[in-house]
């Protein structure tokens, strides 16, 4: 199971990461309400209402998953990792190990999350295109992979404004600090060098105090990590799905599954 981060569409956040993986895995990811191709969501919105939603995905696409049937491998991004975390604490015998990918037990400010929401019910989500194109990207990534970025950034500007403010408020209100001792399930927690959103510290905050964790930073990378780096994060998650690849194996590429939540 594939998670997005705010303002992304699922499908240009991990397509460069799935394709290196769809022939050892097979890989579904969901949208963010209002995202992608989930539909809008006006309604006040929780943490636990992602997982929740995360979980119905699961259960109508991979049935098996559920009475004692063998678990799936997570891996999320920003406000997806910290989905992931909550799949953790609410239905841990579903995953068999999960990667927090530029994320955190708490991420950023809630008083920040609450007027950012506000600016983009006001504005639409358009306004946020500048900052997040400096948020997202390590130095040098726009230039040089100019269609990945552009398809990012669409995404987010073809958002559904009030969606995403209310994925603002479930970040403004998430923080399972105080949980992460509870989670049993193996867990990597992956930081990019230049991400200012969630630096290394959130990561190892993560895996300092979960009872199976590994910290692990990528240089070069900042916020999205799938797009960015997707040798490096291909080769992380394929180690802590499979387990180490043999010397020389080869890397292939399809296109990943996709469904909304």
């Amino acid at each position: 199971m594939l998670g997005p981060s705010l303002g992304t569409a699922a499908q240009p956040l991990w397509q460069r990461t799935a394709d290196r993986l769809a022939d050892d895995l097979d890989l579904i990811a969901w949208d963010l309400p209002g995202h992608g191709t989930s539909a809008p969501h006006v309604e006040p919105l929780t943490i636990a209402e992602l997982a929740a939603g995360v979980l119905e995905l699961m259960d109508r696409t991979l049935p098996a998953t559920g009475n004692g049937a063998a678990p799936v491998g997570y891996a999320g991004v920003s406000v997806g990792g910290a989905t992931g975390l909550q799949l953790l604490l609410a239905a841990p015998d579903r995953f068999s190990a999960a990667a927090i990918i530029c994320s955190g037990a708490k991420i950023g400010d809630p008083a920040a999350w609450r007027e950012r929401a506000e600016t983009v019910r006001a504005s639409g989500t358009p306004v946020m295109v500048t900052g997040s194109a400096q948020r997202w990207f390590a130095p040098g990534f726009l230039a040089r992979e100019a269609p990945t970025a552009t398809a990012l950034l669409s995404s987010l500007q073809h958002a559904d404004r009030f969606s995403y403010a209310r994925v603002c408020e479930v970040l403004a209100g998430f923080d399972v600090r105080d949980r992460l001792g509870e989670i049993a399930v193996p867990v990597l927690a992956v930081a990019g060098a230049a991400d200012e959103v969630a630096p290394i510290g959130l990561a190892r905050e993560i895996a300092d105090h979960v009872r199976d964790g590994r910290a692990v930073e990528l240089p070069g990378v900042a916020h999205l990590a799938p797009a960015e780096d997707p040798d490096a994060t291909a080769a992380l998650l394929r180690d802590l799905f499979l387990g180490p690849a043999p010397a020389g194996a080869g890397q292939h590429a399809t296109a990943a599954g996709a469904d909304d939540e």
